[in-house]
């Protein structure tokens, strides 16, 4: 069922739930502090709750307690300082700590692909809940927040009451994330729905009494935030559902940039006019190198892996092709290298040796120090092994690049990164990229020739600037 906030008539005898430690609001634990877990203990902070952060990592927990946030993501540092000072923030490494201290304990833990397949590692959920579990000696309600596999939830109620008293009547909900990297702290603190899957009134009081700092917010700036109570499979299926939608969006653009090429067509301006369509809309609609991170890559690949173990592996056979799409469009920045260089391609790929090629872009995304499944990095990667001499530039990504893929060459500025080069690729869409001066750069390359492999830039300028200029799915500019 949905509840809007604020005047459901449900809504207000589900608060009247007291937590356990007797506050007027639950004090809140966040167990993992990675890119989701430090974003939600220092955003919950922000909000007026009692938040402490848990991790194994003691350099990860060192680092949060000193006021430096160990990712990049706009605005958190001086809201992580600001709550630390405040005292409403703590971190800490003790299992001990953290259940003697929280009402709600949200799992917060990476759930990577698995090294043997495309299932999701469950292990990281499994040893936080069983330590959690075995520290605790009253009633608090345990959600999961990670992505993961459907029937994750009632496994972990399972995990719950091997470890734990059942007198203390611990329960287990879960409520999905919805983060897009570079606008987490506007997606925490003004979410458009949360979604929360419970068995009891009590869970879900507990649940809306955690949220009501994000509820009191709304309510000030005259929003509101659409609350969906569901059972847990459904609340498991609606981030991976979202995810896969999104994939299959990007992915169809980038089919359609597919037809194009041969075709003649531009897929920006047929992104653009199918994007009218208030049926389709135009988000997710750029072709490019398509998409990578942390989520959706490994996420499709466990939702078809589960989806199999279920019995329903034809339902989301089309994601298969959604994948391979996806790695296709990396593969093609090779190609328009190669033609742009004039080099022939055999059996194992282009030969691009002795070519210095400038890459603008190493995060997945703008915004983000993320470099996880980047396509920017991969194609980077792909040049150097067809034998280009590449030099890599972003504007946040540099030190994660580095242990990804520590044999290219990592300048320190747009600059130096395109300073002699024969070819430049524009691989992640960053401001700095997309409003550089190509008059000023060509003036620093050893020939002008740009591959914007994000179909960010103004192609007619760069032309009109000398540049030989290859967008993806695109003509190229009539001067």
């Amino acid at each position: 069922m949905t509840i809007p906030y604020p005047n459901h008539p449900a809504v207000p005898a589900f608060a009247e739930v007291e937590p356990s430690s007797g506050a007027a609001r639950p004090r809140l634990a966040f167990l993992g502090t990675g890119y989701l877990g430090a974003t939600y203990a220092i955003c919950f902070a922000e909000l007026g709750y009692e938040v402490l952060g848990f991790d194994v990592d003691e350099a990860k927990i060192a680092k949060l307690a000193a006021g430096q946030v160990p990712f990049h993501e706009a605005g958190l540092d001086e809201l992580l300082r600001t709550n630390l000072a405040a005292g409403r923030l703590r971190f800490t490494t003790s299992y001990t700590e953290v259940a003697d201290f929280a009402d709600v304990h949200f799992i917060c833990v990476g759930t990577p692909q698995r090294g043997d397949g495309m299932g999701a590692d469950l292990s990281y959920v499994e040893t936080s809940v069983t330590n959690l579990a075995r520290h605790l000696t009253r009633r608090v309600l345990i959600v999961g927040k990670s992505t993961v596999p459907v029937g994750t939830a009632e496994w972990i109620e399972q995990l719950v009451a091997k470890h734990t008293d059942p007198e203390l009547g611990i329960e287990v909900a879960w409520s999905p994330e919805f983060l897009q990297e570079g606008f987490a702290v506007e997606d925490v603190l003004r979410p458009n729905r949360i979604v929360v899957g419970v068995k009891s009134e009590w869970a879900n009081g507990m649940l809306y009494a955690a949220h009501k700092g994000v509820f009191d917010l709304a309510a000030t700036e005259d929003r509101e935030v659409p609350l969906v109570v569901t059972d847990f499979a459904t609340a498991e299926l609606v981030k991976v559902a979202a995810n896969a939608f999104l994939a299959t969006k990007i992915s169809f653009i980038n089919a359609m940039a597919e037809v194009c090429e041969v075709a003649g067509g531009d897929v920006t301006q047929l992104a653009r006019a199918i994007g009218y369509d208030p049926r389709i809309g135009n988000r997710f609609l750029q072709a490019g190198v398509g998409f990578g991170g942390g989520c959706l890559p490994k996420d499709i690949r466990a939702f078809q892996a589960r989806a199999q173990e279920l019995g329903a592996g034809e339902a989301l056979r089309f994601l298969h092709e959604v994948d391979l799409i996806n790695q296709r469009r990396r593969s093609k920045v090779l190609q328009l290298a190669a033609e742009l260089l004039d080099r022939r391609s055999g059996p194992a790929g282009p030969d691009l040796s002795g070519t210095r090629i400038a890459v603008l872009g190493a995060a997945f995304k703008p915004n983000s120090d993320d470099v996880r499944d980047a396509p920017s990095l991969a194609v980077a990667a792909a040049l150097a092994k067809a034998g280009a001499d590449v030099h890599v530039y972003d504007p946040q990504g540099m030190e994660n690049a580095r242990v990804a893929q520590p044999a290219l060459h990592y300048e320190s500025s747009m600059a130096e990164a395109v300073t002699g080069a024969e070819l430049v690729c524009v691989l992640t869409e960053w401001a700095d990229f997309r409003n550089a001066d190509p008059q000023a750069l060509g003036e620093l390359v050893a020939a002008k020739r740009v591959i914007d492999g994000r179909n960010c830039l103004d192609a007619l300028l760069w032309a009109r600037a000398g540049w030989e200029y290859r967008g993806m799915g695109r003509p190229a500019p009539a001067v």
